[in-house]
């Protein structure tokens, strides 16, 4: 277990949400968790762990921080694909 990776789960799962989750370390997560990402047209990806797929968007914005939308959506691929705060720091 990552200590980063946990501080980021559990910046992504705090209300309210942060505003300062980078993509970069998004995709850290995502592939440290076991998650397949796939590039699609545009800004937009596909991420896929345990048959849970979602499109994801990166951000457009210089400082590659994600928005409200972004990190809603990134906050239910995880608890869908079973990563929570509670589930990465139990295992």
């Amino acid at each position: 277990m990552s200590s980063h990776h946990a501080k980021l789960i559990r910046l992504i799962f705090h209300d309210p949400p942060s505003h300062n989750i980078h993509w970069r370390d998004v995709e850290s997560l995502l592939r440290h968790v076991g998650a397949e990402i796939e590039a699609l047209s545009g800004a937009r990806v596909k991420v896929t762990k345990q048959r849970v797929e979602a499109i994801l968007h990166r951000p457009h914005h210089h400082n590659n921080e994600l928005d409200k939308q972004g990190l809603s959506q990134l906050r239910e691929f995880l608890a869908r694909s079973g990563v929570t705060p509670s589930s990465y720091e139990a295992s």
